[in-house]
């Protein structure tokens, strides 16, 4: 729960796991017979660090080279709290993208109250906020969320077609059956961190999209090989060549069940955590 809460955070594996180990480690030191609610204290404790981590977080990304887009996160949606559909909406790329919009205390008090079902109560004392503060930070971040996105879980079915068809068209270059299933204004977003070939800003409407799928992803991913895994709650397509993993695919999906986002993760320094 503490790495689920800390990720969401922050849209970083690497940096959620050193907020739990820093939790852990105010864990061990603390006297345990002063802590009457051991899973209060422990999210008081991870949310305050993971705030902390926040502040650092933004001012790097602040001068972050082209796209920044969270790092993919295995997820499982069989048999665990996951399975909630509000916990799987929560751990897409387009809700950790509008999530990264919102002031540090909105983004917390959102989580922990609407995700994470705490009591408007219990998410003041963890925020050092008054309970009316915290209803106003709660409101102001459902509506900064409705305003800039809608997100959808697709069907499992729905999923599958899609990354099939995104899996054939990178191997045949071949996109008229992946082009039924994408938006009219899709967007294409790719997260190279300066240190491979990313395209600088996104590629938006379907004409964009595939012509870029057909001249550059697919001639770029002949050479290698690519097998579907589950990221972020969603079906996406990770590609690979000699030296390991190259990119993470995953997808947005609209009201219609279209795909209108593709992210696509290049930076290698967030791709560990999918090897």
């Amino acid at each position: 729960m503490l790495m689920g809460l800390a990720y969401r955070l922050l849209g970083s594996t690497a940096e959620a796991e050193d907020v739990v180990q820093e939790t852990y480690l105010s864990w061990s030191s603390a006297s345990h017979d002063d802590i009457s609610n051991a899973e209060a204290w422990l999210t008081t404790v991870c949310t305050r660090k993971a705030l902390d981590q926040l502040k650092t977080a933004r001012k790097k990304r602040e001068n972050y080279v082209g796209m920044w887009l969270p790092e993919p996160l295995h997820t499982t949606t069989q048999d665990t709290p996951e399975d909630r559909v509000e916990l799987s909406e929560s751990l897409t790329m387009a809700f950790l993208l509008v999530m990264e919009r919102l002031a540090p205390k909105e983004r917390a008090a959102f989580l922990l109250h609407e995700v994470f079902s705490s009591s408007y109560e219990e998410v003041a004392e963890i925020l050092e906020v008054t309970p009316s503060s915290c209803r106003k930070l709660v409101s102001r971040a459902k509506a900064n969320i409705q305003q800039k996105s809608r997100r959808f879980v697709a069907p499992a079915e729905k999923q599958r077609e899609m990354v099939h068809a995104f899996q054939s068209a990178l191997e045949t270059g071949e996109t008229s059956q992946l082009s039924q299933l994408l938006a009219a204004d899709v967007a294409l977003l790719s997260d190279g961190g300066g240190k491979v070939n990313a395209i600088p800003k996104p590629l938006v409407g379907l004409e964009q999209v595939l012509g870029f799928i057909d001249k550059a992803i697919s001639p770029a991913a002949s050479s290698g090989r690519a097998w579907v895994e589950e990221l972020n709650a969603c079906l996406s397509l990770v590609t690979v060549d000699g030296g390991g993993i190259v990119t993470t695919f995953t997808f947005g999906y609209d009201e219609e069940m279209k795909v209108n986002a593709i992210y696509a993760q290049r930076n290698p320094d967030k791709l560990s955590a999918v090897q």
